[in-house]
């Protein structure tokens, strides 16, 4: 369009004058530009409208978008929660291993305590 509009006006400047067809203020040029600009304003518009639904229609699912992400992130957090409630009563090897060292001792104590009996020898001389 520039190309255009700069041919016009260098042609019917310096065109011999028989050769002009739109003489200075160049008022056809004017004219072919209102009517361009007549048909474009409408069009451009529509395009705005459509841009605007668009974005709108973007908005929306961006918006649900971030809805799903933050429920999926507080299951997730309720999840981990429940995870590190139901790991503090799980025995741990910690526990385990320690209840093991107090029954030992525990048994030990009991048979300082109360010594096993020593085998008898008579078993064998009543066969």
């Amino acid at each position: 369009m520039t190309l255009i509009i700069i041919v016009w006006v260098v042609w019917n400047v310096f065109a011999p004058p028989a050769l002009r067809w739109d003489e200075y203020p160049f008022i056809f040029l004017t004219l072919m530009l209102s009517l361009q600009a007549s048909y474009a304003a409408p069009l451009i518009l529509l395009a705005q409208n459509r841009q605007d639904d668009r974005d709108r229609v973007t908005h929306e699912q961006d918006r649900a978008q971030n809805e799903r992400s933050i429920a999926d992130t507080e299951y997730l957090t309720r999840e981990i929660a429940s995870l590190r409630m139901g790991l503090g009563e799980v025995a741990t090897r910690d526990w385990i291993r320690s209840e093991f060292v107090d029954l030992i001792k525990e048994m030990e104590e009991r048979r300082s305590l109360f010594p096993p009996e020593p085998a008898s020898g008579s078993d064998e001389g009543d066969r």
